[in-house]
């Protein structure tokens, strides 16, 4: 529910940033409106669908890598967006606030930077081009910030074309600021997060680990201070992207469960800095060894 309103909270500040200095400034973007308008002007397809096309096969690319959890967040940001956008259109002078560009790019960045943190941050995103960042700072390590910076670059690049050109400047601008102030809210790509669990039912949690979030394990013992009865805990070391979905399933097996979640500045080995083996892959190194 927390991380619902996180995202509902996100995109509000995405409907202000669009209506009160994006649009009156008409600053170009990237995402994937930006692309559709470069689409439509060298090949002449309709903006509107190729935002539909290119948002609906990158969902489905994001259920494949993010899993369902994922899905969902960014569905309900597809849901919320345009309601939100229509209600933050009626406030009296919200159009009106500056017709300053710089202050436009500044202002409007800083919002689009905090909204796009924010709905990342709750384990979804705001769909387009927030697919493709946080595909490629799975994949390559780079940070969510930098690659929303060269997406947009690129696509600020094929408007450069048919734009004018002090515009781009401005959109350039506007780039800059998200991307600095999301990398602000982020993690670098290379950050990782060590977790700590406590929980009576730790053998189903780890299973749900290993297999659910994909994701490696390592127990120890330890004495409950209250009870002074003997368990086991357990430490994993994820990525950023996986918090949201060992934490819901923490707390669907235990509700009673102890976190502690702890920010690693860099992580080598299996399933970081080289490839994760499968469970088979694993027993049949043993069996060599």
């Amino acid at each position: 529910m927390k991380n619902n309103i996180q995202v509902i909270f996100g995109n509000l500040l995405l409907a202000i940033a669009v209506q009160a200095f994006i649009i009156p400034s008409q600053i170009p973007m990237g995402g994937a409106t930006g692309f559709a308008l470069a689409i439509h002007h060298f090949f002449g397809f309709r903006t509107s669908i190729v935002v539909f096309v290119v948002n609906a096969l990158l969902l489905i690319i994001a259920g494949i890598f993010f899993g369902k959890e994922f899905v969902k967040k960014t569905i309900l940001s597809t849901l919320i967006y345009p309601i939100l956008l229509e209600m933050v259109a009626l406030i009296p002078g919200i159009s009106t606030i500056t017709n300053d560009l710089m202050l436009c790019a500044l202002f409007g960045g800083i919002l689009v930077g905090c909204a796009m943190g924010l709905v990342v941050q709750a384990g979804g995103s705001t769909g387009g081009s927030d697919i493709v960042a946080l595909l490629l700072n799975r994949f390559t390590k780079w940070s969510v910030g930098t690659s929303v910076y060269i997406i947009d670059f690129c696509i600020l690049a094929l408007q450069a074309v048919f734009s004018n050109k002090e515009m781009i400047l401005f959109g350039i601008v506007l780039t800059i600021v998200i991307t600095t102030i999301i990398n602000r809210l982020l993690p670098d790509g290379k950050v990782s997060l060590q977790v700590m669990i406590i929980s009576s039912q730790y053998e189903i949690i780890r299973k749900n680990i290993l297999f659910d979030i994909q994701a490696g394990t390592t127990l120890f013992y330890i004495e409950t201070g209250y009870a002074k009865e003997q368990q086991k805990g357990i430490l994993c070391v994820i990525p950023r992207h996986k918090l949201f979905a060992l934490k819901e399933m923490v707390y669907q097996v235990d509700p009673y469960a102890f976190l502690t979640i702890s920010v690693v500045s860099e992580v080598d080995g299996q399933g970081f800095s080289t490839k994760r083996l499968s469970y088979e892959e694993y027993m049949q190194q043993k069996i060599v060894q």
